[in-house]
């Protein structure tokens, strides 16, 4: 797909697909969504949470808690929309300044609506040489959106991403919180189908393997270890 091309300062800039991890440019700009007006307030039940997070750093360091009261701020309304920052910065008694610095540096903070279930296909070299291409567009296919686009019915968004660090088990989604990996196209269309049926698909490797043990024989540490001291000098 060819870039988008934006200009700032005079300047070209290209975003490509990938643009939609983090979602956004680092500028907010209102929209209907996301904009002060829009009110954001934890649930007593996260204000609970935010206390037993802050509790564990000391006083003059509650800045430290900003990434996972920001995360916990997402998981509540689904994304995070600027009026949850400014209500994470009050708590937390910094600067707005703070939180738009951790929420615009960390993709994975999403600063636009995302769907119900959010799938970031792994770009990166290791998933690209085993197929990552073709899982984008399976998926492009069967849910009729491309990268950066969300489903009519609000379920699904798709965005590209890089390394989420199952290089071994290329290619691989993930999806909210979950892996899958060891895709082939027909298992991103099965993973689908049990999300749009209400189910949630078990996650991890979809070739059999458990983890990221080679596929098929074992080809290392196919033989006992050696005894301590194997290797040293005598007079040692």
């Amino acid at each position: 797909m060819q870039s988008a091309l934006y200009t700032a300062m005079g300047r070209s800039l290209s975003l490509g697909q990938r643009r939609f991890a983090g979602t956004g440019l680092m500028v907010h700009r209102d929209t209907k969504e996301n904009n002060l007006n829009v009110k954001f307030k934890f649930t007593p039940e996260n204000l609970k949470r935010i206390e037993a997070i802050t509790g564990i750093y000391p006083d003059g360091h509650k800045s430290a808690a900003l990434i996972p009261v920001l995360d916990l701020a997402q998981r509540q309304h689904g994304w995070l929309p600027i009026s949850a920052m400014h209500e994470v910065s009050r708590i937390l008694g910094v600067p707005r300044m703070r939180a738009y610095e951790v929420a615009t540096f960390y993709t994975m903070f999403n600063r636009q609506p995302v769907g119900k279930y959010f799938l970031q296909v792994c770009a990166t070299t290791p998933c690209m040489l085993r197929g990552a291409e073709t899982i984008t567009e399976t998926i492009e296919k069967k849910l009729g959106i491309h990268v950066g686009e969300t489903t009519s019915d609000g379920l699904f968004t798709l965005a590209e991403v890089e390394c989420l660090g199952a290089c071994v088990n290329a290619p691989m989604v993930q999806i909210n919180d979950d892996y899958y990996e060891d895709l082939t196209p027909k298992d991103m269309v099965e993973i689908i189908d049990e999300f749009k049926a209400g189910k949630r698909p078990i996650p991890g490797p979809r070739s059999g393997r458990l983890a990221a043990e080679p596929q098929g024989r074992l080809t290392s540490l196919t033989e006992p270890p050696p005894a301590p001291g194997f290797g040293l000098q005598s007079g040692l």
